[in-house]
């Protein structure tokens, strides 16, 4: 330190003039300032690196509770689901047994009568052998091939009664409301013989205590009914809430008509 003030002593006595001198001491000024303005620009920057380094911690930690809480989700998600597809499985078994149940128990009355929800009396029936359910309908068609090829089927199985020729209408309400086009047809079936004994005008359903004023708004009526209440498909339980004092037969009877079709 003092060599280092001799020095400076030194290079301010070896100046030949007051020019020089002057000279000598704006430099050593200049120096000096730059100094100081490098030091404060470390110490700024050495600052702003803190900073940075303090926030990317910062991220770091709230994308690890971000990966934990998405990996708690998901486990959460998994377990929803295999539980889902746990109890979807446990109700179709039970579902299928109960299928399987109502048609042993009708085959022991085939042939035999019961009353259906219309009052009526009708033959008990059942479906193929092995078969407890009505098939699959294929939807992977435009509305013309649907509606023509299922309108030509119904019209073939409602031919000779009252309710020959809607075929077409019958079809296209199935189409509208997603439901099996055979499932009204097959009920009208049991509930009516095709509609040839009605308990109320155009009711060929048993459908509550409904009149209607022509067969295709009762087509209609009846098939939004089937979507909205029974979910467009024949089931048990849709049986037991049908014709609850004599589902087993009614479920039978409805699936072997709509095998028919």
């Amino acid at each position: 330190m003092q060599q280092s003030s001799g020095g400076l002593v030194e290079l301010l006595l070896s100046a030949d003039n007051f020019n020089e001198l002057l000279t000598t001491i704006q430099y050593l000024d200049v120096i000096q300032s730059h100094n100081a303005s490098a030091v404060s620009d470390l110490v700024a920057a050495s600052e702003e690196l803190e900073q940075t380094r303090s926030a990317l911690e910062l991220q770091m930690q709230e994308a690890e509770a971000e990966r934990d809480r998405a990996a708690e989700a998901l486990a959460a998600a998994t377990a929803a689901r295999q539980e889902l597809q746990a109890r979807i499985e446990a109700q179709a078994a039970a579902e299928a047994a109960e299928r399987q149940a109502a048609i042993e128990a009708a085959k022991a009355e085939e042939g035999q009568t019961f009353v259906t929800e219309s009052g009526n009396e009708a033959e008990v029936e059942t479906p193929s052998e092995g078969s407890t359910g009505a098939g699959s309908i294929d939807w992977n068609m435009s509305k013309e091939e649907f509606v023509s090829s299922w309108g030509a089927r119904i019209d073939a199985y409602l031919a000779g009664s009252p309710l020959a020729g809607y075929g077409t209408t019958f079809a296209e309400a199935a189409w509208e409301y997603s439901v099996d086009p055979r499932f009204s047809p097959a009920i009208s079936m049991v509930e009516s013989s095709q509609g040839r004994y009605c308990y109320r005008p155009h009711n060929a359903w048993g459908w509550g205590g409904i009149s209607w004023s022509s067969w295709e708004e009762a087509i209609w009526a009846h098939t939004a009914g089937l979507a909205s209440g029974y979910g467009g498909t024949l089931t048990y339980a849709g049986a037991l809430k049908y014709c609850p004092p004599n589902a087993d037969n009614w479920y039978a009877s409805v699936l072997a008509n709509m095998q028919r079709i």
